[in-house]
């Protein structure tokens, strides 16, 4: 039986990636380490990885920081779902540069949620799980808490789809993914919709 804890088997890192993408706010690295510093709590993640062609176990733990994420380009980790089960996941940096801020992307790969027997699909015409969405919002708001941000988007390869200058404060009233919107320093979560 396949574990979706395994960072060895590579139909854990299949197919796309269930997302809680976060728009920084800034390119600042302390900030980005902030929010990373949060999110890897509130996701309760265990251990903090460079590769994932070993398991956690055969080889050492690196620091959960900015400089591991540019060093290589993804940290991995095990993390717990609602359900029980514990799945691999990980975590990427987007840099923006000078035109637009960072963003952190924390994602569960959908291979593990799929050995996991995460139930997903629901008649709907792209991947969307109701648990998945809960869970995802529950670690932005402690995230929040801890290191504030610009917006979260929660769901399927959601990165980039928008960003809070586009937003201007205002939460979509027909929402495919679900939104983590900050108004006036509340954070409002607009669970998708459509």
């Amino acid at each position: 039986m396949t574990s979706p804890a395994s960072f060895r088997d590579q139909t854990n890192w299949s197919d796309g990636y269930y997302e809680l993408a976060i728009e920084v706010g800034s390119s600042d690295d302390a900030r980005i380490q902030a929010v990373l510093g949060a999110l890897w709590s509130a996701a309760d993640v265990h251990g903090c990885f460079g590769r994932r062609d070993r398991e956690p176990e055969e080889q050492d733990p690196v620091p959960c920081t900015v400089g591991s994420l540019t060093a290589f380009g993804h940290l991995h980790g095990q993390v717990r779902l609602p359900t029980g089960q514990l799945v691999v996941c990980g975590c990427v940096a987007i840099r923006g540069g000078d035109e637009s801020s960072d963003w952190l992307d924390f994602y569960v790969p959908v291979g593990a949620l799929d050995n996991a027997g995460l139930t997903y699909w629901d008649g709907r015409p792209f991947f969307r799980s109701d648990v998945m969405d809960d869970w995802l919002a529950a670690i932005g708001k402690e995230t929040f808490t801890r290191a504030a941000f610009s917006l979260g988007v929660v769901g399927f390869e959601v990165s980039g789809c928008s960003d809070a200058a586009t937003l201007a404060g205002q939460m979509p009233q027909e929402r495919g993914i679900g939104y983590l919107l900050p108004v006036d320093g509340t954070l409002h979560y607009g669970a998708a919709n459509t």
